[in-house]
């Protein structure tokens, strides 16, 4: 019944117990995820697991911290992977002034670069965003990327901002930090966007929920990030699981 649409399986923290954590997501009500891979290392574990399990699939891009690295040889490998069945979008990719290994107009030559490649393969992008929140914004409507939408990947934003993305063919996701008692953004933007818009996500391994704060994450925790949107909106926590899940599969295109 749910969809974690951003987990790192593909980390090395799974390494000993892969297909444990597979079974605990799967007892908890897991039925789908989409591991993201984010350089050449973690591109290649990702379509790994997506052509090992049914129920994988992968998103493939280019991380922003990583931007200084990327060549238009990896640029032409995702466009080449986009067409694997498995493939269901381009990312994470965006922008992250918290890091400065890649300087902030290589990030964005990159990100642009990402987004016309998404339009070329017509495929959803994958939106990381970390303290860049009006320059993601701007380029998102620059580049036209509502031509193929996507995912507003762990968003953090305020909730004025997540309307805007909406209204650009971008779903919401929200992962461990709407769990956190002090978390009042993301408790605001699960309020106030409608369930159609929402996804959910637990970023594992990491940014672990509430009472696992901390902890290694896993998708298993998806469950708990549900329940407390259920909680906040006043509805069932079925209901928040089928409309997820249906929001991710469209999105997807699955």
């Amino acid at each position: 019944m749910l969809f974690d649409t951003h987990v790192h399986l593909n980390a090395d923290q799974f390494e000993e117990d892969i297909d444990e954590v597979i079974s605990r997501a799967m007892e908890n009500d897991v039925e789908w995820m989409t591991v993201v891979g984010f350089d050449t290392p973690t591109i290649h574990k990702a379509m790994e697991l997506a052509e090992k399990h049914d129920f994988i699939y992968a998103a493939v891009g280019w991380h922003p911290v990583d931007a200084i690295d990327m060549t238009e040889k990896e640029l032409n490998w995702i466009e080449e992977l986009a067409k694997h069945p498995k493939v269901v979008a381009i990312g994470e990719m965006g922008l992250d002034y918290h890091w400065d290994k890649s300087p902030k107009d290589v990030q964005q030559d990159v990100f642009r670069k990402q987004i016309q490649l998404a339009k070329r393969v017509q495929l959803p992008i994958v939106i990381h965003n970390r303290d860049a929140t009006q320059d993601v914004v701007d380029i998102l409507r620059e580049e036209n990327a509502s031509e193929v939408g996507g995912i507003m990947h762990c968003y953090s934003g305020s909730l004025e901002i997540a309307q805007q993305c909406v209204d650009m063919n971008f779903m919401i996701s929200l992962g461990g930090p709407v769990t956190f008692k002090n978390a009042k953004k993301p408790k605001e933007v699960a309020e106030g966007i409608d369930l159609n818009h929402l996804l959910i996500e637990t970023d594992a391994p990491f940014l672990a929920p509430h009472p696992y704060r901390g902890k290694r994450n896993e998708p298993a925790y998806v469950k708990l990030v549900a329940e407390k949107i259920a909680e906040i909106k006043g509805i069932s926590y079925e209901e928040v699981g089928n409309q997820t899940t249906q929001n991710a599969k469209k999105i997807f295109k699955l």
